[in-house]
């Protein structure tokens, strides 16, 4: 049986989802704090995490934000009660690959879950390239000379089908199914938002590449 994380500060919120999702065959773990959160993902191996935003040690997106820092790439939705198109984006930002607004169905948190099981990075030594880029999958690291930066799960993908198109252009479609799977529905603005990251960490690195937007083709790398 897989195991998440679920950490949620409401007793039969908590209890409710815990249910639905033994029911679905996923054991949870589940616990109300952020510094508990962080303690648990020291001691466990987890295949995913469900994070509240509104918690009593402070907002849940911080723990998202510091398991990113320190190289964590566990899927993880948020659950929120802000539904404004800025804390969407900032949800995304702060490097969650989901979020789902209260209220909500259990049906569909119990589904997006699943979703989230199905989307862990593929592992393998292969280490592909395009110019002076250099992906390394099993370190999550995007590489150019001697410096790199740390990929979320959703930019690893991203970054991987650019790389194998090889300058092809890669349709929008397909960018999403690699970083989301072919089930997950996709907000219109999520893979915006990681091409976005994805530039900012490609110029950071001092690279010659660029991601190009052909309009009505698809994206494609290009070496200026």
């Amino acid at each position: 049986m897989q195991r998440i994380l679920l950490i949620e500060d409401h007793p039969r919120l908590a209890s409710l989802i815990k249910r639905a999702l033994a029911q679905a065959g996923v054991e949870c773990d589940v616990l109300e704090r952020i510094d508990q959160g962080w303690a648990a993902l020291q001691s466990q191996a987890y295949s995913a995490a469900l994070v509240d935003r509104g918690l009593p040690d402070g907002d849940g997106l911080s723990l998202i934000r510091r398991w990113r820092d320190s190289g964590q790439q566990l899927p993880c939705l948020i659950l929120t009660a802000r539904d404004a198109l800025h804390d969407r984006i900032a949800g995304l930002e702060g490097g969650a690959d989901d979020y789902l607004t209260k209220p909500f169905s259990v049906e569909e948190l119990v589904a997006r879950t699943r979703a989230l099981l199905r989307r862990a990075p593929e592992q393998t030594t292969l280490e592909p390239r395009f110019a002076d880029l250099q992906v390394q999958p099993h370190k999550a690291l995007l590489v150019c000379q001697q410096q790199s930066v740390l990929l979320p799960r959703t930019e690893l993908q991203i970054m991987l089908t650019l790389i194998k198109g090889a300058g092809d252009p890669i349709r929008r479609s397909a960018l999403e199914a690699a970083a989301w799977g072919l089930q997950e529905a996709v907000t219109p603005n999520a893979l915006d938002v990681a091409l976005h990251r994805l530039r900012k960490k490609i110029q950071t690195l001092g690279s010659s590449v660029k991601i190009q937007n052909l309009r009505g083709v698809g994206y494609a790398l290009e070496a200026l």
